[in-house]
């Protein structure tokens, strides 16, 4: 059976749509806007930079795991201890002999309680401040002298 329609050649590159006759798309956001990074990424860019702050006046704590968290886990041990508390915002898990030192911040709740990015950076820090103060048995202010002063 013969075609009237001849196939069309194959091009160098890869066939672009033009719908309507309008040109083609524009970029779907400015160049400066990081398209690649979630808000969990950003998330665990605010731990990290905290972490990094923090092991240069206590260079042991190169040897604890930071983790991020959605959610802290439902259910998990102390439940009872839930229904008269808030959310935890983190938690530290000590050393055994399986595994380091583990201190892990939840994502989830933090975001809830911030507006701004410098807000929950802020935030981040002081979690992370507190849980490496009862990680080390020190208190915050011995952790970071500028816990507490509302500035980063």
């Amino acid at each position: 059976m013969d075609s009237p329609v001849p196939p069309l050649p194959a091009g160098p590159g890869p066939r672009r749509r033009d719908r309507h006759g309008r040109g083609m798309r524009g970029p779907v956001a400015p160049p400066q806007v990081p398209l690649s990074t979630s808000r969990a990424a950003a998330f665990g860019d605010l731990v990290q930079d905290s972490v990094e702050r923090l092991e240069r006046r206590w260079p042991q704590l190169a040897e604890v795991d930071f983790l991020v968290l959605d959610v802290p886990p439902a259910g998990g041990g102390d439940s009872d201890a839930w229904a008269a508390e808030s959310v935890p915002l983190g938690g530290m898990i000590a050393a055994t002999s399986a595994h380091p030192a583990r201190i892990v911040i939840y994502r989830r709740p933090v975001e809830i309680r911030t507006k701004s990015r410098d807000e929950r950076a802020m935030f981040v820090h002081e979690i992370v401040v507190e849980q490496v103060a009862e990680l080390l048995g020190l208190s915050p202010e011995s952790v970071d002298p500028r816990y507490g002063d509302g500035q980063d």
